[in-house]
Protein backbone atom coordinates (compact mmCIF):
# COMPACT_ATOMS: atom_id res chain seq x y z
CA UNK A 1 0.00 0.00 0.00
CA UNK A 2 2.71 2.05 0.81
CA UNK A 3 4.41 1.26 -2.25
CA UNK A 4 1.13 2.22 -4.39
CA UNK A 5 0.70 5.43 -2.36
CA UNK A 6 4.12 6.28 -3.43
CA UNK A 7 4.08 5.60 -7.05
CA UNK A 8 0.68 7.79 -6.86
CA UNK A 9 2.58 10.51 -5.22
CA UNK A 10 5.52 10.78 -7.72
CA UNK A 11 2.77 10.34 -10.65
CA UNK A 12 0.83 13.69 -9.19
CA UNK A 13 4.30 15.32 -9.35
CA UNK A 14 5.14 14.42 -12.58
CA UNK A 15 2.00 15.37 -13.79
CA UNK A 16 1.87 18.60 -12.13
CA UNK A 17 5.67 19.66 -13.48
CA UNK A 18 4.26 18.55 -17.09
CA UNK A 19 1.36 20.34 -17.22
CA UNK A 20 3.04 23.65 -15.65
CA UNK A 21 5.89 23.44 -18.32
CA UNK A 22 3.05 23.32 -20.99
CA UNK A 23 1.40 25.76 -19.31
CA UNK A 24 4.19 28.49 -18.95
CA UNK A 25 5.88 27.30 -22.70
CA UNK A 26 4.40 30.69 -24.03
CA UNK A 27 6.91 32.62 -21.91
CA UNK A 28 9.48 30.89 -23.57
CA UNK A 29 8.45 31.35 -27.57
CA UNK A 30 7.78 35.08 -26.58
CA UNK A 31 11.70 34.90 -26.20
CA UNK A 32 11.84 34.72 -30.25
CA UNK A 33 9.45 37.34 -31.09
CA UNK A 34 11.59 38.43 -33.46
CA UNK A 35 12.21 35.00 -34.92
CA UNK A 36 9.48 33.78 -37.90
CA UNK A 37 7.31 30.90 -36.70
CA UNK A 38 8.08 28.87 -39.64
CA UNK A 39 11.67 29.31 -38.34
CA UNK A 40 10.79 28.29 -34.55
CA UNK A 41 9.15 25.07 -35.88
CA UNK A 42 12.06 23.85 -37.84
CA UNK A 43 14.67 24.40 -34.98
CA UNK A 44 12.13 22.71 -32.53
CA UNK A 45 12.27 20.14 -35.02
CA UNK A 46 15.80 19.57 -35.55
CA UNK A 47 16.79 20.10 -31.71
CA UNK A 48 14.09 17.64 -30.35
CA UNK A 49 14.68 14.75 -33.22
CA UNK A 50 18.45 14.96 -31.54
CA UNK A 51 17.96 15.28 -28.05
CA UNK A 52 15.22 12.24 -28.33
CA UNK A 53 18.22 10.52 -30.69
CA UNK A 54 20.18 10.95 -27.30
CA UNK A 55 17.52 10.01 -25.21
CA UNK A 56 16.74 6.88 -27.35
CA UNK A 57 20.47 5.29 -26.94
CA UNK A 58 20.87 6.35 -23.42
CA UNK A 59 17.36 4.64 -22.91
CA UNK A 60 18.40 1.70 -25.19
CA UNK A 61 15.31 1.75 -26.85
CA UNK A 62 16.76 1.24 -30.52
CA UNK A 63 15.30 -2.22 -30.39
CA UNK A 64 11.94 -0.66 -30.05
CA UNK A 65 12.76 1.63 -33.27
CA UNK A 66 13.89 -0.88 -35.48
CA UNK A 67 10.68 -2.92 -35.03
CA UNK A 68 8.70 0.09 -35.42
CA UNK A 69 10.26 0.13 -38.81
CA UNK A 70 9.37 -3.14 -39.94
CA UNK A 71 5.89 -2.22 -39.25
CA UNK A 72 4.72 -0.23 -42.44
CA UNK A 73 1.00 0.25 -41.21
CA UNK A 74 2.11 2.14 -38.01
CA UNK A 75 5.05 4.07 -39.34
CA UNK A 76 2.22 5.84 -42.09
CA UNK A 77 -0.43 6.33 -39.18
CA UNK A 78 3.42 8.39 -37.97
CA UNK A 79 3.38 10.12 -40.98
CA UNK A 80 0.34 11.76 -41.06
CA UNK A 81 0.61 12.17 -36.94
CA UNK A 82 3.53 14.02 -37.77
CA UNK A 83 1.94 16.27 -40.23
CA UNK A 84 -0.61 16.58 -37.76
CA UNK A 85 1.75 17.48 -34.89
CA UNK A 86 3.67 19.93 -37.05
CA UNK A 87 0.63 22.06 -37.57
CA UNK A 88 -0.46 22.23 -34.08
CA UNK A 89 2.56 23.40 -32.80
CA UNK A 90 3.11 25.95 -36.09
CA UNK A 91 -0.40 27.40 -34.76
CA UNK A 92 0.73 27.49 -31.17
CA UNK A 93 3.94 29.37 -31.88
CA UNK A 94 2.04 31.77 -34.40
CA UNK A 95 -0.72 32.55 -32.17
CA UNK A 96 1.66 32.82 -29.02
CA UNK A 97 3.69 35.44 -30.92
CA UNK A 98 0.86 37.29 -32.25
CA UNK A 99 -1.51 38.10 -29.21
CA UNK A 100 -3.52 35.36 -29.22
CA UNK A 101 -2.54 33.60 -26.15
CA UNK A 102 -6.25 33.25 -25.07
CA UNK A 103 -7.15 31.85 -28.05
CA UNK A 104 -4.38 28.86 -27.70
CA UNK A 105 -5.86 28.45 -24.06
CA UNK A 106 -9.68 28.29 -25.37
CA UNK A 107 -7.79 25.77 -27.72
CA UNK A 108 -6.89 23.90 -25.17
CA UNK A 109 -9.72 24.23 -23.00
CA UNK A 110 -12.08 23.06 -25.95
CA UNK A 111 -9.75 19.71 -26.55
CA UNK A 112 -11.12 17.33 -23.83
CA UNK A 113 -14.53 18.01 -24.97
CA UNK A 114 -13.42 17.71 -28.66
CA UNK A 115 -11.92 14.10 -27.60
CA UNK A 116 -15.41 13.07 -26.64
CA UNK A 117 -16.86 13.71 -30.29
CA UNK A 118 -13.79 11.45 -31.80
CA UNK A 119 -14.46 8.60 -29.18
CA UNK A 120 -18.04 8.82 -30.48
CA UNK A 121 -17.56 8.97 -34.39
CA UNK A 122 -14.17 6.74 -34.16
CA UNK A 123 -14.38 4.73 -31.22
CA UNK A 124 -18.00 3.46 -30.70
CA UNK A 125 -18.26 4.41 -27.40
CA UNK A 126 -22.14 6.06 -27.11
CA UNK A 127 -22.33 9.64 -24.90
CA UNK A 128 -24.26 10.23 -21.78
CA UNK A 129 -26.50 12.53 -21.47
CA UNK A 130 -24.26 14.71 -19.40
CA UNK A 131 -21.83 14.69 -22.18
CA UNK A 132 -23.84 15.64 -24.44
CA UNK A 133 -24.71 18.97 -22.05
CA UNK A 134 -21.02 19.39 -21.88
CA UNK A 135 -20.44 19.48 -25.70
CA UNK A 136 -23.61 21.26 -26.56
CA UNK A 137 -22.43 24.55 -24.33
CA UNK A 138 -19.06 24.71 -25.80
CA UNK A 139 -20.55 23.89 -29.18
CA UNK A 140 -22.71 27.18 -28.23
CA UNK A 141 -19.74 29.39 -27.26
CA UNK A 142 -18.27 29.08 -30.74
CA UNK A 143 -21.09 29.33 -32.53
CA UNK A 144 -22.16 32.76 -30.34
CA UNK A 145 -19.12 34.18 -30.84
CA UNK A 146 -19.44 33.54 -34.50
CA UNK A 147 -23.26 34.95 -34.84
CA UNK A 148 -23.29 37.39 -32.37
CA UNK A 149 -19.52 38.84 -32.42
CA UNK A 150 -18.77 37.74 -36.14
CA UNK A 151 -15.48 36.37 -34.97
CA UNK A 152 -14.05 32.71 -35.66
CA UNK A 153 -12.10 31.54 -32.92
CA UNK A 154 -10.06 29.96 -35.69
CA UNK A 155 -6.72 29.30 -33.52
CA UNK A 156 -8.76 27.37 -30.71
CA UNK A 157 -10.55 25.43 -33.27
CA UNK A 158 -7.30 23.99 -35.06
CA UNK A 159 -5.48 23.61 -31.86
CA UNK A 160 -8.61 21.56 -30.56
CA UNK A 161 -8.83 19.71 -33.32
CA UNK A 162 -5.25 18.79 -34.86
CA UNK A 163 -4.15 18.06 -31.03
CA UNK A 164 -7.69 15.85 -30.64
CA UNK A 165 -6.85 13.79 -33.84
CA UNK A 166 -3.03 13.64 -33.37
CA UNK A 167 -4.41 11.46 -30.02
CA UNK A 168 -6.84 9.37 -31.82
CA UNK A 169 -3.94 8.63 -34.03
CA UNK A 170 -1.86 7.79 -31.34
CA UNK A 171 -3.91 5.58 -29.82
CA UNK A 172 -3.82 3.12 -32.83
CA UNK A 173 0.07 2.69 -32.80
CA UNK A 174 1.14 0.84 -30.33
CA UNK A 175 4.54 2.77 -29.37
CA UNK A 176 5.93 4.63 -26.17
CA UNK A 177 6.15 8.26 -26.73
CA UNK A 178 9.75 8.53 -27.07
CA UNK A 179 10.09 6.13 -30.01
CA UNK A 180 6.81 7.66 -31.35
CA UNK A 181 7.70 11.70 -30.83
CA UNK A 182 12.02 10.46 -32.20
CA UNK A 183 10.09 8.43 -35.44
CA UNK A 184 7.73 11.61 -36.36
CA UNK A 185 10.38 14.65 -35.92
CA UNK A 186 12.20 12.48 -38.50
CA UNK A 187 9.40 12.74 -40.55
CA UNK A 188 9.56 16.83 -40.12
CA UNK A 189 13.31 16.92 -39.97
CA UNK A 190 13.86 16.56 -43.82
CA UNK A 191 11.09 19.69 -44.67
CA UNK A 192 12.55 21.51 -41.65
CA UNK A 193 16.31 21.50 -43.01
CA UNK A 194 15.08 22.24 -46.16
CA UNK A 195 13.20 25.20 -45.43
CA UNK A 196 15.77 26.64 -42.86
CA UNK A 197 19.07 26.15 -44.95
CA UNK A 198 16.93 26.67 -48.55
CA UNK A 199 14.06 28.95 -48.32
CA UNK A 200 13.98 30.86 -44.67
CA UNK A 201 15.00 34.29 -45.75
CA UNK A 202 15.20 36.87 -42.41
CA UNK A 203 17.50 38.41 -39.81
CA UNK A 204 17.65 35.29 -37.94
CA UNK A 205 17.45 32.47 -40.60
CA UNK A 206 21.45 31.93 -40.39
CA UNK A 207 22.44 30.96 -37.03
CA UNK A 208 26.00 32.05 -38.12
CA UNK A 209 24.43 35.79 -37.84
CA UNK A 210 23.06 35.57 -34.82
CA UNK A 211 23.95 36.69 -31.15
CA UNK A 212 24.55 33.51 -28.71
CA UNK A 213 21.32 34.61 -26.97
CA UNK A 214 18.99 33.97 -29.86
CA UNK A 215 21.03 30.51 -30.71
CA UNK A 216 20.32 29.52 -27.17
CA UNK A 217 16.81 29.96 -27.12
CA UNK A 218 16.54 28.08 -30.29
CA UNK A 219 18.45 25.39 -29.06
CA UNK A 220 16.46 25.17 -26.45
CA UNK A 221 13.34 23.94 -28.21
CA UNK A 222 14.49 20.25 -27.60
CA UNK A 223 13.99 20.89 -23.93
CA UNK A 224 10.90 22.76 -24.37
CA UNK A 225 9.20 20.51 -26.52
CA UNK A 226 10.70 16.95 -24.67
CA UNK A 227 10.79 17.79 -20.95
CA UNK A 228 7.10 18.02 -20.55
CA UNK A 229 6.74 14.78 -22.59
CA UNK A 230 9.35 13.15 -20.09
CA UNK A 231 7.54 14.04 -17.14
CA UNK A 232 3.94 13.24 -18.44
CA UNK A 233 5.18 9.58 -19.63
CA UNK A 234 6.10 9.17 -16.06
CA UNK A 235 2.82 10.96 -14.67
CA UNK A 236 0.98 8.24 -16.97
CA UNK A 237 2.74 5.06 -15.53
CA UNK A 238 2.15 5.62 -11.86
CA UNK A 239 -1.36 7.39 -12.74
CA UNK A 240 -4.70 6.24 -13.63
CA UNK A 241 -5.62 7.63 -16.49
CA UNK A 242 -9.31 9.42 -15.16
CA UNK A 243 -6.87 11.05 -12.70
CA UNK A 244 -4.23 12.39 -15.00
CA UNK A 245 -7.15 14.11 -16.92
CA UNK A 246 -7.60 16.09 -13.59
CA UNK A 247 -4.29 18.07 -14.60
CA UNK A 248 -4.93 18.65 -17.89
CA UNK A 249 -6.50 21.79 -17.47
CA UNK A 250 -3.68 23.41 -15.46
CA UNK A 251 -1.44 23.86 -18.87
CA UNK A 252 -4.79 26.22 -20.07
CA UNK A 253 -5.07 28.03 -17.58
CA UNK A 254 -1.62 29.21 -16.90
CA UNK A 255 -1.95 30.46 -20.26
CA UNK A 256 -4.92 32.28 -19.53
CA UNK A 257 -3.69 33.80 -16.49
CA UNK A 258 -0.08 34.72 -18.63
CA UNK A 259 -2.14 35.75 -21.76
CA UNK A 260 -4.49 38.60 -19.41
CA UNK A 261 -2.02 38.84 -16.43
CA UNK A 262 1.16 39.17 -17.21
CA UNK A 263 0.83 40.02 -21.46
CA UNK A 264 -2.29 42.07 -21.15
CA UNK A 265 -3.65 40.09 -23.73
CA UNK A 266 -7.57 42.01 -23.91
CA UNK A 267 -10.22 39.79 -22.32
CA UNK A 268 -13.03 41.45 -25.02
CA UNK A 269 -16.66 40.49 -24.55
CA UNK A 270 -16.95 37.93 -27.03
CA UNK A 271 -14.13 35.88 -25.28
CA UNK A 272 -15.48 36.23 -21.83
CA UNK A 273 -18.88 34.88 -23.18
CA UNK A 274 -17.17 31.87 -24.87
CA UNK A 275 -14.61 31.21 -22.04
CA UNK A 276 -17.44 31.08 -19.56
CA UNK A 277 -19.11 28.42 -21.62
CA UNK A 278 -16.40 26.40 -21.89
CA UNK A 279 -16.01 26.06 -18.36
CA UNK A 280 -19.27 25.32 -17.26
CA UNK A 281 -19.16 22.55 -20.03
CA UNK A 282 -16.04 21.20 -18.58
CA UNK A 283 -17.21 21.50 -14.70
CA UNK A 284 -20.29 19.83 -16.52
CA UNK A 285 -17.75 17.40 -17.83
CA UNK A 286 -16.13 16.85 -14.76
CA UNK A 287 -18.28 16.08 -12.47
CA UNK A 288 -20.18 13.51 -14.87
CA UNK A 289 -16.59 11.85 -15.32
CA UNK A 290 -16.59 11.57 -10.99
CA UNK A 291 -19.62 10.28 -10.81
CA UNK A 292 -19.31 7.57 -13.61
CA UNK A 293 -16.58 6.60 -11.94
CA UNK A 294 -17.69 6.06 -8.60
CA UNK A 295 -20.66 4.76 -10.01
CA UNK A 296 -17.84 2.20 -11.45
CA UNK A 297 -16.72 1.78 -8.51
CA UNK A 298 -19.53 0.57 -6.59
CA UNK A 299 -20.40 -1.69 -9.23
CA UNK A 300 -16.96 -3.45 -9.10
CA UNK A 301 -17.44 -3.80 -5.24
CA UNK A 302 -20.89 -5.61 -5.11
CA UNK A 303 -22.65 -2.76 -3.65
CA UNK A 304 -26.04 -1.38 -5.18
CA UNK A 305 -25.40 2.05 -7.43
CA UNK A 306 -27.21 5.17 -6.63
Amino acid sequence: MTMEKDQSTQGAIFALGAYFLWGIAPMYFKQLLHVPAYEILSHRVIWSFLLLLALLSGLGYWPRVRAMLRKSRHLLLLVISSTIIGLNWLVFIWAVNNDHMLDASLGYYINPLFNIVLAMLFLGERFRPMQWLAVGLAGSGVVIQLLVFGSLPWVALVLAISFGFYGLIRKKVPVDPFTGLMLETLVLLPVAIIYLWGFADSATSQMSGNSLNTNLWLIAAGIVTTAPLLLFAGAAKRLRLSTLGFFQYLGPSLMFLLAVLLYDEPFTQDKVITFALIWVALVVYTLDGVRQRRRNALQNSGAPAR
